[in-house]
């Protein structure tokens, strides 16, 4: 096992977390931003100080690759590559779409064996960006940026229950009138969740290059779609 600083910063939410040993044992968050700018550094600080102060050897740091916030990821991963470099450590990516799956599948809100994840980033107006998953995280449709209405994911829905949440899923609730939608309010990414993602990346020895790693923004996903999507 290993010590991983995360780095969450996806969103409006900013957050940062540590783990030793495959547990938690440091999180700090912000849910009023977005104040990356303001209380990323005071908190990757803090995070290491108590790393220095238990004398515990950093291994890692994962930070967010999107999709996301352009001015969020960017700021995150600066500061998560500046602590690879000033530490000589190795730097991880971790999915936002998947880090939203975690809270929901710790938690045990899916009962159904064949129910579907489709985690929602707000991409505006009826836009999300969305990606589909099953109950293993295994990947049934990968990222799109979808236009959202009654049969955007009828295909999924007629087959069994989905499951859709982040801050882009309450605003299509109205949408999405199929008896198998299910929707789940409040989650959102946060460092303290990006655990055991981070730690099977590990396991699989998965690094990013830290002078190249470049995040999923949102802005490069909408740059390859069709224009009557913009």
């Amino acid at each position: 096992m290993s010590c991983i600083l995360y780095i969450e910063t996806s969103t409006n939410v900013c957050s940062v977390a540590v783990s030793e040993d495959g547990g938690c044992i440091f999180h700090q968050e912000d849910h009023t931003g977005p104040n990356h700018a303001e209380k990323l550094g005071t908190y990757v600080d803090e995070a290491l100080s108590f790393i220095d102060s238990h004398a515990i050897p950093l291994d890692a740091v994962a930070v967010s690759c999107g999709p996301g916030s352009y001015t969020g990821l960017r700021i995150g991963v600066s500061m998560g590559k500046g602590v690879c470099y000033g530490r000589n450590v190795k730097l991880i990516g971790v999915p936002t779409l998947e880090l939203l799956c975690v809270p929901v599948l710790l938690r045990e809100r899916v009962a159904e064996e064949n129910a579907l994840l489709c985690p929602m980033l707000d991409a505006r107006r009826m836009e999300v960006y969305a990606q589909v998953f099953d109950r293993s995280l295994n990947e049934v449709r990968p990222i799109h940026a979808d236009v959202v209405d009654e049969e955007t994911y009828r295909e999924y829905l007629d087959k069994g229950p989905v499951y859709f949440f982040g801050n882009g899923a309450m605003k299509c609730k109205d949408i999405i009138n199929h008896p198998n939608a299910r929707f789940i309010e409040g989650i959102e990414p946060l460092a303290k969740n990006m655990l055991p993602l981070a730690e099977k990346r590990v396991a699989l020895e998965q690094y990013e290059d830290v002078a190249y790693f470049v995040p999923f923004y949102l802005k490069d996903f909408v740059a390859k779609q069709p224009r009557k999507l913009l």
